[in-house]
């Protein structure tokens, strides 16, 4: 069996409505052939540092994920982005919990980023073949979304820990079921599709 840990975020000032969370629930629930091997684990972070870093390294621990598939929204962003690396950086701006990083640096004296290990051209071509717009990214921001890719690096990195790890900014969706011709803006229904490809093609990755 492949045990993937599909994370999310809730929502962050500015964001009232954050779709990766009801979007790793309905992923976890979704039935392929291709999964029925998959063990999925579905997880939603309050939006806040202390989250990550209380809660990421207990469900690493407990189900022990072959890899892990992590979403977060970019409120700005017109596509999916698959990110390459998380920064070496901190946004001096508050979390979901009011709370700002008490630094500039994730680690400092550190590297200026982390790569995050997975297959990152084998996951764009699976959005492309779920028909949403998609692009590599190497810069996973400064917010939380980074703090997550960052510290999820770092536990690939260590004994035992996952074997693969990525990161996928989505960008805010249209409440509806589909999108609709002179409105290109994605659903959640588009975002479960690239999600499910994803998950297949990372699966795939980590048994090899």
């Amino acid at each position: 069996m492949t045990t993937l840990l599909l994370t999310g975020f809730g929502p962050f000032p500015g964001a009232p409505f954050n779709p990766t969370g009801p979007l790793v629930k309905r992923l976890a629930r979704t039935r392929r052939p291709a999964l029925a091997d998959v063990t999925r684990v579905a997880h939603v972070f309050a939006t806040s540092y202390a989250a990550v870093d209380r809660e990421l390294p207990k469900l690493i621990a407990r189900h022990q994920p072959d890899a892990i598939l992590m979403f977060g929204l970019a409120t700005r962003a017109k596509r999916l982005r698959v990110e390459i690396s998380a920064r070496n950086a901190l946004a001096l701006l508050p979390d979901a919990g009011g709370h700002a990083a008490p630094r500039v640096k994730i680690a400092p004296g550190g590297p200026s980023a982390r790569a995050l290990p997975a297959p990152a051209q084998c996951l764009l071509t699976a959005l492309h073949e779920a028909r949403v717009p998609a692009e590599l990214s190497r810069d996973a921001g400064r917010y939380l979304c980074n703090y997550l890719a960052w510290r999820a690096a770092e536990a690939a990195a260590k004994p035992h820990g996952p074997s693969l790890a990525t990161f996928i900014h989505v960008p805010q969706i249209r409440r509806g079921p589909r999108r609709r011709a002179g409105n290109p803006q994605l659903s959640l229904d588009d975002l479960a599709r690239a999600g499910t490809r994803l998950m297949v093609a990372l699966a795939a990755a980590a048994r090899r």
